[in-house]
């Protein structure tokens, strides 16, 4: 049997010397048995991926606010994506592959139900800023049931990295977790650019013509030509690094989506909206406490804490939909018998 144990031996056989050693990981918040078949990476994996966290990912905006065509990403498909991108840049450079697919999975459990429509929201809420990354820190520490009732993942001290890590000013200390920032950026900057053009809200033609120069002009050229910039130019590097050819051309592509897809299309019609439902949800439930489920109350006595952390666990559907069981008045008919 191919065990805990004799995996860590493969890793440190086959891994290079830069790699980091599910047998030498930093360790978990809460120290507690180890797995004998899997290692603390693919523990780490599994916690995530069967999570209730994970799970809503399904119904939660990645650009477009639900939209209605059954071809637009959300946020995991998303999630996905990058996994898909970090895990094969990590093998070709021998990393840790069980680490990249634990952060990837784990980097998004905070967003909020219509993306970073949400986060705004709850920004303008609290007057200061809500941040994803720091919020899916929170799920996986505190937020998140594991099936034995025990509160928080208790996830390894290299996932928690990559996951608060994953954008920001910070980076990760480890070479998995940098490759997972990374991969983020481009997995969104190329789906992104793939659902724009579905939804009509750009033509290829206005790409900046030097990113597609450098690039390609197909989706799955541009990923392959980014994919393969990380791998060529990190190799046996101390450090996760793009060519500045590639970087400046990746830039390119983001500014793009932000002047033309990002603010002000017609794809964001609904983000108003959005933004007041929010509002209008939070500043019920700070009125009416007994609404929010018992289980975000039993850790957090901070009201205004626990009511955020509710409605940023919500799906796009489930605000929607509560919003109009709260405040949309249902018709009354007198039935004649």
């Amino acid at each position: 049997m191919l065990g805990r144990i004799e995996q860590e031996e493969v890793e440190k056989e086959q891994l290079s010397s830069a790699a980091s050693l599910s047998s030498e990981s930093r360790g978990r918040l809460k120290e507690e048995q180890a797995c004998d078949i899997r290692t603390a990476f693919q523990h780490d994996r599994d916690r995530i991926l069967h999570s209730k966290a994970f799970r809503r990912l399904k119904h939660k905006t990645q650009v477009f606010i639900s939209p209605e065509g059954d071809h637009y990403r959300t946020r995991l498909t998303h999630t996905l994506e990058v996994s898909q991108i970090a895990r094969t840049a990590a093998r070709a450079l021998k990393l840790n592959e069980d680490l990249v697919e634990a952060i990837a999975l784990g980097h998004d459990l905070g967003h909020t139900p219509f993306g970073h429509a949400g986060e705004k929201s709850l920004t303008e809420i609290t007057k200061k800023p809500f941040k994803h990354n720091q919020h899916s820190l929170r799920v996986v520490d505190y937020i998140e049931k594991r099936s034995s009732g025990e509160r928080g993942l208790n996830l390894t001290m290299e996932v928690r990295d990559g996951i608060l890590n994953h954008t920001g000013d910070n980076v990760p200390f480890t070479l998995e977790g940098q490759i997972v920032r990374i991969a983020d950026r481009i997995a969104y900057i190329n789906h992104d650019i793939d659902d724009a053009l579905r939804a009509n809200i750009i033509s290829a033609d206005e790409l900046p013509k030097n990113a597609v120069k450098v690039l390609g002009k197909t989706h799955s050229e541009r990923i392959d030509k980014m994919v393969r910039d990380i791998i060529e130019e990190s190799w046996k590097q101390d450090k996760i690094k793009r060519s500045p050819e590639i970087k400046e051309a990746t830039s390119q592509l983001r500014n793009f989506l932000f002047e033309q897809v990002y603010i002000g299309s017609k794809g964001k019609d609904e983000v108003e909206k959005a933004n007041r439902l929010l509002k209008h949800l939070y500043s019920f439930f700070m009125k009416n406490i007994d609404y929010i489920p018992e289980e975000y109350l039993e850790f957090e006595k901070n009201k205004q804490q626990a009511v955020i952390d509710y409605i940023a666990g919500m799906t796009d559907r489930y605000a929607i939909n509560i919003g109009q069981e709260l405040f949309i008045p249902k018709p009354w008919f007198e039935k004649n018998i």
